[in-house]
C-alpha cells in the first residue's frame, strides 16, 4: 500500500453543465421501454420461424427450398441495416425506428397469405426491409445515451427480452404450426400473423415514449452505394444457394460471380466519391480496431447463424420431436447466451477491457460446435442440450462486445453508422452462413444416407424416393426401422461434418480477433470535450485542406452549367455564386426570395461550390436574402425577367478568433491541439488545429458569446467563455496544464518484475479512481489523475507503504512486493 500526494496544478476551469452527468436513469428506462418492444418483435419472429420452417416447407411442398425463405429475409435485412444507420444519422433515430416497425408488420401480414415457398420468400424479403432497422437502431440509441462501460447495466434488460423472445418464439411457433387449422387458417400462418398485434403495440409505445435529441447532419443519401452493394451481395447469395443445382462452374454461377465482383468494384468507387456521405465511409477502416472487429464479426456471423439453423433441424428431423418440443429444447442455447453476455458485461464494466471476451467466446463456440458434431442419432438427450449451452455461452461473449469495440473506435458522430456496420457484417456473415451451410448439408445427405445403407440403397428406396424425403421429411417417421435408422444415421453424419466446419470457422474468428487492438472504454460519452481521443480514432479526425481559389475559367464554366440547369428546370429564375471577400466559395448558404409585400415565394440551399439557383413564380421585382453561418447576412433587390438572370453575392467575413496554445508549466507551444468554438445552442461554428508554433485561427465568427474548448494529447482539456466584440477580431491565448501521470513498476524481493499485477489507485474517500495491470516488464502507468491525495494498492501481496510528492504533474513510484509466485 502506498500513499501518494499529487500537488495542485493550475488548470483551465471546465464548464459545468447538466449534460456532463448524462441522461437521468428515469429517462433512460423510459427510452428502453420502446427499444425493448422493438427488439422483442425482431427476436420473436426470427425464432418463431426457425422452428416452424420445417412444417411450413412441407406444407408448401418445398423442404429443399426452405433456405430461400430464410436467405431472402436475411438479404434485405442485411442490406438495409447500414442504410438505416446512415438515414438515422441524418434524420434522427425515432422516425426511422417507427418506419422499420411499420414495414415489418406489413411484411408479416403478407407472409400469412403465401401459397408457395418462392412467394413466401418474396414476402419475407419485404419483411426484412423493416427488420434491418429494429436491432441496429436500438443499440445505436442505447449508445447515444449510455457510456460504453455502463451499457452492460442496460443490456441486461435487452438480453432478458431477447432471451424471453428466443424461448417463447420456438414454443409459440411449434404450438401454432402443430395445428392443421386455427380460426380458418393453416396453423403455421399464425406464426407470421402473431407479429401484427405485437408490432402495433410496439409502434404505439415507441411513438409516445421514445425521445432522443438529434442534431441533423447535412449529408446526401448514398443511394448509388446502396444499389451497388445490393448488386454485389445478392448474386453471391444466389449462387451460394443454387450452386449445388447449377454446378459451381456453370455459366449461371460464373455470371453471378462476375456481377457480384463488378458490384463490389462499383460500390468501392461510389464510397470513394461520396466520402463522408457514403453508406459506410471508407475512412472508418483506417482504424485497425474497427477493421478487425468488422472482419471478426463477419466470421462469427457465418458460424453463428449456420449453427442456429442446424440445431432445430437436428431435433426435428433426426430426433423426430414436434416443433413445440424442439423449441423448448433450444432453451439451453438461449440460457448460454444470456449467461455469457451477462458475464461479458460484468467484465467490461469493472475492467474496461473487452478484447479477451470475443476471443474466448469464439473458442468456446468452436468447442461446443465440435462436441455437437460427435452427437449420434440416438445419443442421450443431455449431450446435445449440454453442447447447445456451450455454444450459447460462446455466442454471449461475442454478440455485443464486437459492436462496442466498433463504436469505441470511431467518431461520436459516426456512432449510428458504426453500429449499423457492425450489425450489417454480422448479418451478412449469417446470410452467407445459412446459405452455404444448408447447401453443404443437402449436398452431403444423399451420399451419407447411401453410405449408411452399406453403399447401395435398398430396393424399396429409389433415388427419386430419397429426393422426395429431402423435400418432405415428415414421412421418415412412418418408414420401417430397417429403412428409417440408416436414413437418420445419414442425416446425423451429414450434420456432423457441417458442425465441424462451423467449429473451424469459429476458431478462425478467434485467431483474427486476437489481432484486434484494444482501445480503453470511456466512462462518459457525453463529455466528448473532456477525454483523450484514442489513437485509432484520432487518426480519423481529418482537417480538410483549404479549397484553392477558383480561377476565372472555372467560374465561367460553373455559370454556364447553372444557366443550362436553369433552362432545363425553371423558367423564371436567377443563378449565380456566393463567395467570401477573398473569392472563396461559401458552401450551402441559405437563400430566401420575398416579394415586395414581404411574403416568402421561394427558398433553397446553395451548392457545395457556392453556386445557387432560385426560382420565382413569375417575372417581377423581389428581394433576395442570403445567410450563412459565420457571415453577415445580406439582402439585395433584384429583378427577375423572362429568361434566367445571373447575380453573384458577396458575404462579408464575420471575423476571427486567433491566438496561441501553450503549456502552463514553461509556456512552450502545444502543436496539434484541436480548438473548437460552439455557440449558445451548442452548435460548432468554428474549429482549427494549432500549428507547430501553437498558433490557431478560427475564421467566420460573428459577434457574440462562445465556448472555446481545446484538446491535446497528454494535456488537460481547456475550456473558456469568449465574447467576440463588434470589431469581429479577438485574440485569445490558451494555456493547458499537463495531465498528472503516475508511473512505476512492481518487482519482487529479488528484483524480478511482476507481470499482470493489479494496481488500484484510490482517492481520499477510498473510491477506486483507476485500475491497471503491469505489462510483461512489470511496468504500470496511470494517466489523467486529478490533483489530490491517493492510495496505491497492489492486490494479492503483503502491503508496502511509502510516501512521495509529485511535482509538475508527473510521478514515478516503484512497488516491491513481499513475495514471488512461480507459475
Amino acid at each position: 500500500m502506498t500513499n501518494t500526494v499529487i500537488q495542485e496544478q493550475e488548470t483551465l476551469p471546465e464548464p459545468e453543465t447538466a449534460e456532463r452527468s448524462g441522461p437521468a436513469p428515469r429517462r433512460i428506462r423510459t427510452v428502453l421501454t420502446g427499444l425493448m418492444l422493438g427488439i422483442f418483435l425482431a427476436a420473436l419472429d426470427q425464432n418463431i420461424v426457425s422452428v416452424a420452417i420445417v412444417r411450413i416447407a412441407n406444407s408448401l411442398h418445398g423442404f429443399d427450398e426452405q433456405a430461400w425463405a430464410t436467405t431472402a429475409y436475411l438479404i434485405t435485412a442485411t442490406i438495409t441495416t447500414p442504410l438505416y444507420g446512415k438515414l438515422a444519422d441524418i434524420y434522427g433515430r425515432k422516425p426511422l425506428y417507427l418506419a422499420s416497425i411499420a414495414l415489418f408488420v406489413i411484411g408479416s401480414v403478407a407472409c400469412t397469405f403465401a401459397t408457395s415457398m418462392y412467394e413466401l420468400a418474396g414476402f419475407r424479403a419485404f419483411q426484412g426491409l423493416g427488420a434491418g432497422g429494429l436491432m441496429a437502431l436500438a443499440f445505436t440509441i442505447l449508445s447515444d445515451i449510455v457510456p460504453p462501460r455502463e451499457i452492460v447495466r442496460y443490456q441486461g434488460g435487452f438480453m432478458v427480452v431477447f432471451g424471453s423472445a428466443t424461448v417463447l418464439g420456438p414454443v409459440l411457433g411449434g404450438f401454432l404450426s402443430d395445428y392443421d387449422h386455427l380460426l380458418g387458417l393453416d396453423g403455421w400462418r399464425w406464426v407470421f400473423l402473431v407479429n401484427v398485434p405485437i408490432g402495433v403495440i410496439a409502434f404505439a409505445v415507441v411513438a409516445k415514449v421514445l425521445d432522443v435529441p438529434h442534431a441533423r447532419q447535412d449529408h446526401r443519401i448514398d443511394w448509388f452505394g446502396t444499389l451497388t452493394l445490393t448488386a454485389c451481395v445478392v448474386p453471391l447469395l444466389i449462387v451460394a444457394e443454387q450452386g449445388r443445382a447449377w454446378g459451381w462452374d456453370s455459366h449461371r454461377a460464373l455470371l453471378c460471380y462476375g456481377v457480384g465482383a463488378a458490384g463490389f468494384v462499383l460500390y468501392l468507387l461510389a464510397e470513394l466519391l461520396m466520402k463522408d456521405a457514403a453508406l459506410i465511409p471508407l475512412r472508418m477502416f483506417r482504424s485497425s480496431t474497427f477493421s478487425v472487429a468488422i472482419l471478426g464479426g463477419t466470421i462469427v456471423g457465418i458460424a453463428m447463424f449456420g449453427v442456429i439453423v442446424l440445431v432445430p433441424l437436428y431435433f426435428q428431423v433426426v430426433r423426430g420431436y414436434s416443433p413445440t418440443r424442439a423449441g423448448l429444447l433450444m432453451l439451453p442455447l438461449v440460457m448460454g447466451i444470456m449467461v455469457g453476455s451477462q458475464l461479458a458485461g460484468v467484465v467490461t464494466k469493472f475492467t474496461g477491457r473487452y478484447k479477451i471476451l470475443p476471443v474466448a467466446g469464439s473458442f468456446a463456440f468452436a468447442a461446443g460446435a465440435a462436441l455437437f458434431g460427435r452427437v449420434e442419432y440416438d445419443s442421450p438427450l443431455w449431450q446435445p442440450l449440454l453442447y447447445c449451452g456451450i455454444i450459447g455461452f460462446g455466442l454471449g461473449g461475442c454478440m455485443q462486445t464486437l459492436i462496442i469495440a466498433a463504436q469505441n473506435a470511431c467518431r461520436p458522430e459516426d456512432r449510428g453508422t458504426s453500429t449499423a456496420t457492425a450489425t450489417f457484417v454480422r448479418q451478412m456473415g449469417g446470410t452467407l452462413g445459412v446459405a452455404v451451410f444448408l447447401t453443404i448439408l443437402f449436398n452431403l445427405i444423399p451420399g451419407r444416407i447411401t453410405a449408411a445403407f452399406g453403399g447401395q440403397l435398398p430396393a424399396d428406396l429409389t433415388s427419386s424416393g430419397l429426393a422426395a424425403l429431402q423435400s418432405d421429411t415428415s414421412g421418415i417417421a412412418a418408414l420401417p426401422a430397417q429403412v428409417r435408422i440408416p436414413i437418420l444415421i445419414g442425416y446425423t453424419h451429414a450434420m456432423r461434418e457441417v458442425f465441424l466446419i462451423a467449429a473451424v470457422v469459429a476458431v478462425l474468428a478467434g485467431v483474427v480477433l486476437l489481432l484486434m487492438k484494444e482501445i480503453p472504454l470511456q466512462d462518459d460519452p457525453l463529455a466528448e470535450s473532456g477525454i483523450t481521443i484514442p489513437d485509432d480514432a484520432a487518426e480519423l479526425l481529418e482537417v480538410p485542406p483549404p479549397t484553392p481559389p477558383a480561377t476565372e475559367d472555372d467560374r465561367y464554366r460553373s455559370v454556364d452549367a447553372l444557366l443550362a440547369r436553369a433552362d432545363a428546370e425553371a423558367g423564371y429564375c436567377i443563378v449565380g455564386h456566393i463567395r467570401h471577400d477573398d473569392g472563396q466559395p461559401v458552401p450551402r448558404a441559405t437563400l430566401t426570395l420575398i416579394d415586395p409585400r414581404g411574403r416568402q415565394v421561394s427558398r433553397t440551399t446553395g451548392d457545395a461550390d457556392g453556386g445557387y439557383l432560385i426560382a420565382a413564380p413569375e417575372p417581377g421585382s423581389y428581394v433576395l436574402i442570403v445567410s450563412s453561418a459565420g457571415h453577415q447576412p445580406t439582402a439585395s433587390g433584384i429583378v427577375i425577367g423572362w429568361t434566367p438572370q445571373q447575380f453573384d453575392v458577396v458575404l462579408h467575413g464575420a471575423g476571427e478568433v486567433s491566438g496561441a496554445v501553450r503549456t502552463a508549466v514553461n509556456g512552450t507551444p502545444v502543436p496539434h491541439t484541436i480548438v473548437t468554438l460552439t455557440d449558445a445552442n451548442g452548435e460548432v461554428v468554428g474549429s482549427a488545429v494549432s500549428a507547430a508554433d501553437g498558433g490557431y485561427v478560427c475564421h467566420g465568427v460573428v459577434p457574440g458569446t462562445y465556448t472555446l474548448v481545446a484538446l491535446a494529447d497528454h494535456m488537460r482539456p481547456g475550456a473558456a467563455t469568449l465574447t467576440v466584440p463588434e470589431s469581429r477580431i479577438l485574440n485569445h491565448d490558451i494555456v493547458l496544464a499537463p495531465r498528472a501521470v503516475l508511473a512505476g513498476s512492481v518487482v519482487a524481493e529479488d528484483n524480478r518484475p511482476v507481470p499482470d499485477a493489479q494496481v488500484a489507485v484510490l482517492d481520499a474517500a477510498g473510491g477506486v479512481t483507476a485500475t491497471v495491470r503491469t505489462d510483461d516488464n512489470g511496468q504500470y502507468l496511470v494517466p489523467d489523475l486529478t490533483d489530490g491525495q491517493y492510495t496505491v494498492v497492489t492486490r494479492g501481496y503483503p502491503p508496502v507503504s511509502s510516501r512521495i510528492t509529485v511535482a509538475g504533474g508527473e510521478a514515478t513510484h516503484h512497488v516491491r512486493v513481499g513475495y514471488w509466485t512461480e507459475d
